[in-house]
């Protein structure tokens, strides 16, 4: 299987998604549009998978190739490619389907509690989890379900949390990716931010990874071999 990889940030991991991709032996190409402005094409490649980044959805001016990113994506799902948004992933794939960002007053970071709706007992990624799971998040900003949509996942922060578009386009707002080697590489990378985001948090953070992120790791891990099981189904 063939796998673009979009980054939008020059720090970003790929984490279980990256373990999930591995273990099914795909061939990935990793694009960096911040960069140079390039984009993957749906003819060339299975999946596509649009990572995080410190940019909203509508930062256009700075940040030129996110419309074009949008279209890309929606045209990926159109063309029954398996299609995967993580945070800012998520939110520019809501765009692409029409729907409104909505920017600030939405902000979570840790480890959260999520809460499975009653359409997700019928997903093929999502039915194989818990009703209520921790995953890490680091957010402020949230969007409006794409019409047509079906919604996974919510928490009390953010609604959106999770929602499926068609066979196999998928948006997650929590970074499923962002196993505990993650969060620590975070951690170190970005002390300022993150004391930002909470105070305290080079505190708690060993308590919670230990608490919450052992269960957070697996449950990511399930939701990455999940969907990549759609890649070419």
């Amino acid at each position: 299987m063939r796998v673009a990889i979009v980054e939008n940030t020059a720090i970003t991991h790929h984490g279980q998604v990256g373990v999930a991709l591995h273990e099914a032996g795909a061939r990935i190409r990793q694009f960096r549009p911040f960069a140079d402005g390039a984009l993957p094409d749906a003819a060339d490649f299975d999946a596509l998978v649009v990572f995080g980044g410190e940019q909203n959805a509508c930062a256009d001016a700075q940040f030129p190739y996110l419309p074009e990113l949008a279209r890309r994506m929606r045209a990926f799902s159109e063309a029954d490619r398996a299609v995967l948004g993580i945070c800012l992933g998520a939110q520019i794939l809501a765009r692409g389907f029409g729907s409104q960002n909505l920017i600030g007053g939405y902000a979570e970071f840790g480890w959260c509690g999520i809460e499975a709706l009653p359409l997700a007992a019928a997903d093929p990624v999502f039915s194989a989890l818990p009703a209520q799971f921790p995953l890490f998040q680091w957010h402020s900003d949230s969007f409006t379900l794409p019409a047509g949509a079906i919604h996974l996942a919510r928490s009390g922060a953010a609604l959106h949390q999770a929602f499926r578009m068609g066979r196999a386009t998928y948006g997650t707002q929590f970074h499923f990716e962002a196993n505990r080697r993650v969060v620590a590489d975070w951690s170190r990378s970005f002390p300022v931010q993150m004391q930002a985001m909470r105070s305290g948090w080079d505190r708690d953070h060993a308590a919670e990874a230990a608490s919450l992120g052992i269960e957070a790791d697996r449950v990511g891990l399930d939701i990455a071999r999940g969907f990549v099981a759609l890649i070419g189904a």
